[in-house]
């Protein structure tokens, strides 16, 4: 008997740290148009709350890069001598997995300064979206939609670990 306790104390915790994890959203930089140059990042960024968990997606042509800088510094300089990282898949994925500010650009010559750039605070509650001027705007329908999938997709992946975890709980009784 003790053997089942113990099971069902641990897919119980397992359930609690895949929950976790599934309800990370994620952020499709630039919304609908994606990381490219047309895209008005601060319109972007003002509708957007990150988190520990969530996570950014860049989708962009082999025109662009996406570029991670270490410091306020570099971000505002667009100094990409020393990266963080350097990513060209065209379509990465960047995990926000502590609080504070991460600092994004494209590598491509003149993006940076013509405002390729993105600057995001991580919030360990919901309270972090910063960006490279604070521009007040209305979220995009884009913006909006982008939100509205990530938390069906979440909602989606957290009803059927729930699921799983009753299934398998019950089939130790």
């Amino acid at each position: 008997m003790m053997g089942h306790k113990n099971t069902f104390l641990l897919v119980l915790v397992a359930t609690m740290l895949m929950a976790n994890e599934a309800l990370g959203a994620q952020h499709v930089v630039g919304g609908a148009q994606g990381w490219d140059q047309s895209t008005d990042f601060n319109s972007w960024i003002s509708g957007q709350t990150f988190q520990v968990g969530d996570q950014l997606v860049f989708k962009y042509s082999s025109l662009h890069t996406v570029v991670e800088l270490g410091s306020e510094s570099a971000y505002k300089n667009c100094d990409i001598g020393s990266p963080v990282k350097t990513m060209s898949s065209g379509n990465d994925v960047v995990k926000l997995d502590k609080q504070g500010t991460r600092y994004f650009t494209c590598g491509t010559l003149g993006h940076c300064s013509q405002g390729m750039k993105v600057k995001i605070t991580i919030g360990s509650n919901g309270n972090g979206a910063s960006s490279p001027q604070s521009t007040p705007s209305s979220s995009s329908p884009a913006a909006i939609s982008a939100a509205l999938t990530s938390q069906s997709f979440a909602s989606f992946a957290l009803l059927i670990i729930v699921a799983f975890s009753v299934s398998t709980m019950l089939s130790l009784f």
